[in-house]
């Protein structure tokens, strides 16, 4: 098949939404299919449209289904689409998810939050990450806990860092983040913590390797999201034998399970504390955090991606 899969993101960026797409066209071109990468589809002269985000893609996504309504429409549900534009922007977000013949979705408690009358296009595909390419050597000076993605609201970016402050002095932890500020104002916000705070470190938007070369160096990740869709900086870790430090929200919960004991409350400074503490100072404790992330890698190996893929598209074609 022609697919047009469509992303609010340029190619050269390096956000989830375009790491996505990359991914997914890699893995529908291997299954024998033809795809085109676009922010914005104005053609609909394909067999089938993909569209990552029902608000910022929706435009596309009208366009298409007036203009092939026979045709397979798969809607990609972002994090933000769920937990916010669905209720600021209901009616582009809503229309879109209405059109659509498939929702997918990136975690599996996305069902909590979609429309009762959408629930039965969902289709839970997560997303892979490959192993580590060398074995993982965590720091021996100091106890590093990585914080990867983009300055920005929904991230809470800092939430890790202002919990490191809470470290007492014989505390090795050190807090290295990696992401691009969203706007100046983040920019400001973390180079003045970092300057502040001794056990801060933050190095900017990095290459890929560069990323899977600090997870392969750090202890634990943290993640303190407000919203997630499911970040594939989870999955990530989780392959790579990172133990995680999670925000309770769906999209983490949704990805870790719901009895992962690291976790703690959205924008609790002090949990966070507390659980880098516990990850810190006692073995057992990271051990099990350690296990209970291997037994949920098996979801995000590149074969299983693959064939939820391939099963989704038999299922709209026939």
């Amino acid at each position: 098949m022609d697919i047009s899969l469509v992303t609010p993101a340029g190619k050269h960026s390096r956000t989830g939404n375009w790491t996505t797409a990359a991914r997914w066209s890699r893995i529908l071109r291997a299954l024998g299919h033809d795809v085109t990468i676009s922010e914005q589809d104005e053609r609909c002269d394909t067999d089938m449209m993909i569209a990552i985000h029902a608000w910022r893609s929706a435009a596309s996504i009208a366009r298409y289904a007036d203009a092939r309504p026979d045709r397979p429409l798969v809607v990609c549900l972002a994090g933000t689409d769920i937990y916010r534009f669905q209720h600021s922007h209901p009616q582009e977000t809503l229309s879109s998810m209405d059109v659509a013949n498939a929702l997918v979705c990136l975690h599996d408690l996305v069902q909590l939050s979609v429309p009762e009358q959408f629930q039965n296009k969902l289709r839970v595909i997560h997303q892979s990450a490959p192993p580590l390419v060398t074995p993982r050597q965590p720091s021996i000076r100091t106890f590093d806990v990585c914080v990867i993605g983009h300055l920005r609201d929904e991230k809470d970016p800092l939430r890790a860092a202002f919990a490191a402050r809470l470290m007492p002095p014989e505390s090795r932890l050190r807090i290295v983040q990696l992401g691009r500020a969203h706007n100046q104002h983040w920019e400001s916000l973390a180079t003045t913590e970092m300057a502040g705070n001794s056990r801060y470190v933050w190095r900017g938007e990095v290459p890929g390797g560069e990323v899977r070369k600090l997870m392969s160096r750090s202890h634990a990740m943290v993640i303190s999201s407000i919203a997630e869709g499911g970040a594939n900086v989870v999955s990530e870790a989780i392959v790579a034998g990172v133990p995680v430090l999670a925000s309770a929200i769906q999209g983490n919960v949704g990805l870790l399970g719901s009895d992962y004991a690291g976790t703690f409350p959205v924008e609790d400074t002090e949990a966070l504390a507390a659980l880098l503490s516990k990850t810190e100072n006692e073995p057992e404790f990271l051990a099990h955090l350690r296990s209970q992330c291997g037994r949920r890698a098996s979801l995000f190996s590149p074969a299983r991606e693959a064939g939820a893929w391939k099963r989704l598209l038999l299922e709209l074609t026939g």
